[in-house]
């Protein structure tokens, strides 16, 4: 016969089913508090506050704010990147159109969620954030996935090999975060900032390719 569970290990359980559900609802408030109010108008206090819990039960769960938001886009964006991952291997034309096409969806997938993904862009210039948090430029499948695109094309005839791939997926990176800004001055959807982008994709493109 099977002995039963100890006490304490019962006990274990119990604190990390706790956990688990503060963590829920601390990153389900801090995301809808980034979206509405920004990082900086989204405290911790008003995050526990929205999210039903002492602010001692959001530091007992996440060292930071810069934490919480790098975990708020993490989750967030795990389903775009695996959309990616299935996607980019099938993509046929040059390297040119095959960035354009991924970030069409990117474009896609963060529109109706615009102000979250600029507080994630804005967060990448807050000195203040703690080294673990993760803003945008700091998330590597991102680098990953353009990278690995640019390898496809070195194999293709298209890319040149010599260049620095890391300043070709910054240029990129600084493109796309940069277009967002149309969202906020021209109230641009997805289908205006997309073709921005292009055009875009098309210069850096230029310098790329070889010569």
């Amino acid at each position: 016969m099977d002995a039963p569970p100890a006490a304490d290990g019962g006990e274990a359980g119990v604190r990390r089913t706790q956990k688990e559900a503060t963590r829920r609802r601390v990153l389900e408030a801090a995301r809808e508090l980034f979206d509405t109010v920004g990082y900086q108008g989204a405290t911790i206090r008003e995050i526990a506050r929205q999210a039903g819990v002492s602010v001692g039960s959001v530091f007992t769960t996440f060292a930071s704010k810069g934490e919480i938001l790098s975990q708020v886009m993490q989750e967030r964006l795990a389903p775009l990147y695996a959309e990616l991952d299935r996607v980019m291997p099938h993509l046929r034309g040059s390297t040119a159109d095959r960035l354009r096409t991924m970030f069409g969806i990117h474009f896609a997938f963060e529109t109706p969620r615009t102000r979250l993904f600029l507080t994630h862009i804005a967060a990448a210039y807050d000195w203040t954030l703690p080294p673990e948090a993760k803003p945008y430029g700091k998330t590597p499948r991102l680098q990953e996935i353009i990278r690995e695109c640019l390898q496809k094309g070195v194999v293709e005839g298209d890319v040149d090999p010599v260049q620095d791939f890391q300043e070709i997926v910054d240029l990129l990176m600084a493109a796309y975060a940069w277009t967002y800004r149309l969202a906020i001055t021209q109230n641009a959807d997805a289908e205006a900032m997309t073709a921005v982008m292009d055009r875009q994709i098309g210069l850096i493109a230029e310098g790329f390719q070889p010569r």
